[in-house]
C-alpha cells in the first residue's frame, strides 16, 4: 500500500499537489513544476522525500512529501511532513494512516525524536483523525512566514 516514491511518480505527485492546492482552497498557490519537484525529490542532494500510496490494484490514491529537520533540545532530527493528501474516493481505506505509520516507522528506525506537520484550522475532518492517531495540536506555537515581497525587502 505504501511505497517510495520513485522518479517516474513526479507526474503523479505533481498532480496530487494540485489536486491537494484546490481541496485546501488555494489552486494558485500552488506553483512548483515537475522539473522542481524532480530536482527537489530526486537530485544530487534532496530536499525532500516522498511516500506513495497505492490502492489495491496498484494505482496511486495518495501521497506525502517530508523532509528532516532538527531540534536543538533533543539533538536529533525529527520528520517534518509538508504534504499528506489522499484523494477523496480513496479516503477510509486506511491510506493515510498508512503513510503516517510509515512515516513513524522511519522516525523510530533511524532515532529521530519527533514528527510534525501543520493542518489548516478549518480542516476539522483531518484534525479528528490526526487526534485519533494520538497527535496534539502545538497551540502556544505561532506559524509565521515571509513570502513574495516581504521575503524580498528583508533579503535584499
Amino acid at each position: 500500500m505504501i511505497r517510495t516514491a520513485t522518479p517516474a511518480d513526479i507526474p503523479v505527485i505533481h498532480r496530487l499537489v494540485r489536486e491537494l492546492a484546490e481541496y485546501e482552497k488555494a489552486p494558485d498557490e500552488a506553483k512548483a513544476t515537475q522539473e522542481q519537484l524532480h530536482t527537489a525529490l530526486f537530485g544530487e542532494q534532496p530536499a525532500a522525500y516522498s511516500l506513495i500510496a497505492e490502492n489495491e490494484a496498484g494505482e496511486p490514491v495518495g501521497f506525502c512529501v517530508y523532509f528532516l529537520n532538527f531540534s536543538t533540545w533533543r539533538g536529533v532530527h525529527g520528520i517534518y511532513l509538508e504534504d499528506l493528501y489522499v484523494r477523496p474516493e480513496a479516503r477510509g481505506g486506511g491510506h493515510g494512516k498508512a503513510l503516517l505509520t510509515e512515516l513513524a516507522r522511519i522516525c523510530v528506525e533511524r532515532g529521530y525524536g519527533r514528527l510534525e506537520w501543520s493542518v489548516l484550522d478549518w480542516n476539522a475532518p483531518s484534525i479528528a483523525f490526526y487526534e485519533s492517531l494520538g497527535a496534539r495540536p502545538q497551540d502556544e506555537w505561532t506559524v509565521y512566514r515571509l513570502t513574495d515581497e516581504a521575503l524580498e525587502k528583508l533579503g535584499s
